[in-house]
């Protein structure tokens, strides 16, 4: 793992020139590899969380299709048909990458906020959600009102309870027959922390409900198959996973989603349209709700980071993100104005994100003189997770007994094509004297 990427940044309030976009090494591979990322040398993106860098893959793969560039689904000239074709096996491999089940359907939408969206959209008449206050908005503002709205918990072990006690409740009061989804994150784009996906599946089947799966953060960093943790259903975004903007998928169980009204109507979703204005015959299965001409370039480049993954040792990948997220936490712990946000316990297993304030300095602010001077981007603000991070940093205050904190936050993310010298150059950035 290459160290010395950056040299040491001058002192000089101006802002560096940028260079020409170029290859960085990824994490376990070569800047050349699948896996490297593109990035420009001398800026150092700690946004990871926001959106990944470009995978090597991806952008192969899109340049090899971009010959052959056509309709999908709408042609029988060569062009389209090679479209059509490698439309479909990009769906395959996505289904691949999250282990899917044989019947369960793969979505394409645009991001995890629209298959959240479809799904709600999706749900049978008189479903009850239960989710938790500790949400990212995709997964908190995405469902009918109503919908249960759990605090947020202080471990795993209190999420579980809430759920089952939430669940409980709702099986009383419906009469044990009304549908009820559970809908979760699987890592906190807030915190990075964990949650107890399985065990939540466990306790949502046990009365008859469902669970959907927020993995737009998780799946990046860990490996994700759907049929393990029982979910139902799974939603990730492309630009999360080294793929460009505009493409994410939805997948899981067909029944809810070939009985509910097409998300979008239009071309591509129609067995038949007669005359009559509601004279339409839709079709079952993925195109149902895929309206319209798909983002091919995008599914094609989102399959081949997936493939590229699943190819990949896993396991040697998280081991070499969480030695650096341990750097980076430590790191941070050292510095005397530095509060670190966490919902659970300091031990509890988290991906590559931190959200931290520094006491006294307004968070804008900091991120604005570290991208000036230190040519380091990451993101400030309440991370569209309002209600979650406004709670964290209260639950801060109160921990570390500071008054000067601010009213809202810095988050660092790392992940493929993520150095210790990037890490460090952040640190050093942070305890230097402004």
């Amino acid at each position: 793992m290459s160290t010395g990427l950056f040299p040491a940044p001058a002192r000089s309030a101006g802002v560096a020139t940028p260079t020409a976009p170029g290859p960085v090494v990824g994490s376990g591979g070569t800047a050349s590899g699948p896996l490297g990322v593109l990035g420009v040398p001398g800026q150092v993106n700690l946004d990871y969380a926001a959106t990944a860098p470009c995978a090597r893959a991806a952008a192969d793969a899109v340049a090899e299709l971009l010959p052959w560039y056509g309709s999908v689904h709408r042609g029988a000239g060569a062009l389209s048909r090679r479209s059509t074709l490698a439309y479909e096996r990009a769906r395959q491999d996505v289904g691949d990458f999250l282990r899917v089940r044989p019947d369960d359907h793969v979505v394409f939408t645009r991001n995890t906020t629209d298959a959240l969206n479809l799904l709600s959209r999706a749900l049978p008449p008189g479903t009850r959600v239960v989710t938790f206050a500790a949400e990212h908005h995709a997964n908190l503002l995405s469902w009918p009102a109503g919908a249960v709205r759990l605090p947020v918990p202080g471990s795993a072990g209190e999420a579980v309870r809430a759920v089952d006690a939430a669940l409980r409740e709702l099986r009383r009061g419906s009469g044990g027959g009304a549908p009820i989804l559970v809908a979760v994150t699987g890592a906190s784009n807030v915190t990075g922390e964990c949650w107890p996906v399985a065990e939540l599946a466990r306790i949502a089947h046990r009365y008859g409900a469902r669970i959907a799966l927020d993995a737009a953060q998780l799946a990046p960093h860990a490996e994700l198959d759907i049929a393990a943790l029982t979910v139902d259903y799974v939603a990730v975004s492309g630009h999360k996973l080294y793929a460009p903007f505009g493409i994410g998928v939805l997948a899981g169980r067909a029944d809810w989603l070939d009985a509910a009204p097409p998300y979008l109507a239009g071309g591509g979703a129609t067995l038949g349209v007669g005359a009559a204005t509601h004279d339409v015959r839709w079709v079952d299965g993925p195109a149902r709700h895929e309206a319209g001409t798909p983002n091919l370039l995008g599914a094609v480049a989102l399959a081949a980071v997936c493939v590229a993954l699943a190819e990949a040792d896993r396991e040697a990948l998280y081991a070499q993100e969480q030695s650096l997220l341990g750097r980076l936490r430590s790191g941070l712990a050292a510095l005397p104005d530095v509060v670190e946000l966490r919902t659970f316990d300091p031990s509890a297993p988290r991906v590559g994100i931190v959200s931290f304030v520094v006491a006294g300095r307004d968070s804008a602010a900091v991120a604005a003189d570290l991208a000036q001077h230190w040519q380091i981007g990451l993101r400030d603000g309440l991370f569209c997770a309002h209600p979650l991070a406004r709670r964290l940093l209260a639950e801060a205050a109160t921990r570390s007994g500071r008054r000067d904190l601010p009213p809202t936050a810095l988050r660092a993310s790392i992940g493929l094509g993520s150095t210790a010298a990037h890490v460090d150059r952040l640190l050093t950035a942070l305890s230097t004297p402004r």
